[in-house]
């Protein structure tokens, strides 16, 4: 917390004087409020997302005086970057728990356990290799970028995730895709050790590969997940099985949903285990405890709208990072490799793992292309640069924003198109189902 503190003071000591500015300031502050407020309606029909015109004004606040002096780089606050992308992480993570209502089962999540038990290892895997031969990373370093590229990111999915009471029979793709992201996060972390474990070592040895194991892989993944199963029960039943009068629902307040995400995210840090799964995983749990009480919702929305503030401010930090320079020392070889990581290697790992699905080839390619990459990974590679010690930081900084710019761009103006189309599709299939009525 205190290095946190330092980095803000640092770079605020660097910047202009904020009175000068104060309302300037606090105009531009709400008239970006009222564009989150206002753009997802705007957009919908149009081949931009949310994401794209926050990083463009990002670019271009930045790249003007006297707000291009504050353009910040990673590179300069390390801690601070790993704590603002951890922070809309676990929000984005209740959110995405708070919407499935679905019940968790081999075979009602087979497409969610094929995206993470064979999609994500594929996609880990060609990571590390395309690094080593491209980039010329080592074991630990192309180890670090591939866990940190390969989950599917909660904030910037919004756009493909489910809504609150979409039908998930007939949305599988978007319920995959948020399921996936809710739980990805999670499954990436253990693959950070080890690449911060490698790093320490210098080699992966039988006694490093043992530790790895027993306590970043079993421990911590059952702590996390029996700490997100009990919160999330224990704040079900306060909110939705006490008496009435006394139950958590009965105030109303949506922000119930921030105090338990950081509840259940610190008690499970406490405890060692992994706080991005007991989140959604407590999600789930309470969404599960709902049972259509309309109190679930205000949840979710108020979750979601954080998440949206957030995501606003963090997006505009990361225009600011492109303008001051993050993508300067960008060559072909970094191009490439952002272009074969969003290209193939997501979207062949995606359709590899779900190869014998019963579900149609264009919805099996959707859910395969759309793997966002976002905020996640900047957590994911802060964390391991702020924990271990790593080559080339500075140019897999570049590397990692060209790919986070490359997906918000893509995704978001296909995402709209990609989506209208499937839905049309599911509902001649439904249709067909039925014999052919009306529509």
């Amino acid at each position: 917390m205190l290095q946190v503190l330092s980095e803000a003071a640092t770079i605020a000591a660097q910047a202009p004087r904020i009175g000068a500015w104060y309302f300037e300031i606090l105009f531009g502050l709400g008239a970006l409020i009222l564009l989150v407020a206002w753009l997802p309606i705007a957009l919908h029909r149009v081949a931009l997302s949310l994401p794209i015109v926050c990083v463009l004004i990002g670019v271009g606040v930045f790249s003007v005086t006297p707000f291009a002096v504050w353009a910040p780089h990673p590179d300069n606050a390390p801690v601070l970057v790993e704590r603002s992308a951890e922070l809309i992480v676990i929000v984005s993570l209740m959110g995405a728990g708070l919407k499935l209502g679905r019940k968790c089962g081999w075979h009602s999540w087979n497409v969610t356990w094929r995206l993470l038990g064979l999609a994500m290892p594929l996609t880990i895997a060609m990571v590390m290799i395309l690094g080593s031969v491209l980039l010329g990373l080592g074991l630990a370093t192309a180890l670090l970028l591939g866990a940190a590229l390969a989950p599917t990111d909660p904030v910037l999915a919004g756009d493909v995730q489910i809504e609150h009471d979409e039908d998930e029979s007939e949305a599988e793709a978007k319920f995959a895709l948020t399921s996936e992201a809710g739980l990805n996060d999670a499954l990436a972390f253990p693959f950070i050790h080890l690449a911060i474990a490698i790093a320490a070592a210098g080699s992966l040895t039988a006694e490093v590969a043992g530790e790895w194991l027993l306590k970043d892989v079993v421990w911590k993944l059952a702590a996390g997940l029996a700490m997100g199963v009990a919160i999330g029960w224990l704040v079900g039943k306060m909110t939705y099985s006490l008496p009435s009068d006394t139950r958590l629902s009965r105030t109303g307040d949506g922000f119930i949903a921030l105090g338990v995400t950081l509840v259940t995210y610190t008690a499970t840090e406490f405890a060692g285990g992994y706080g991005f799964l007991s989140v959604f995983v407590a999600g789930l749990m309470i969404r599960q405890a709902a049972q259509g009480n309309e109190f679930n919702r205000r949840l979710h929305d108020f979750a979601d709208e954080a998440e949206r503030l957030l995501m606003m401010f963090l997006l505009l930090m990361f225009g600011g990072m492109i303008a001051g320079g993050l993508l300067a020392d960008i060559g072909w070889e970094e191009a490439l490799f952002a272009a074969v990581m969003l290209l193939i290697i997501r979207p062949v790992a995606g359709w590899l793992s779900l190869i014998g699905v019963k579900r149609p080839p264009f919805e099996r390619g959707v859910i395969a292309f759309f793997g966002i990459r976002g905020l996640g990974s900047v957590y994911y590679l802060s964390y391991g640069f702020n924990h271990g010690s790593f080559e080339s930081e500075y140019s897999l900084w570049g590397t990692l924003g060209l790919i986070i710019a490359a997906s918000v761009v893509m995704h978001g103006v296909t995402v709209t198109a990609a989506f209208d189309k499937l839905s049309a599709r599911s509902h001649k299939a439904w249709v067909a189902r039925r014999g052919g009525g009306a529509a």
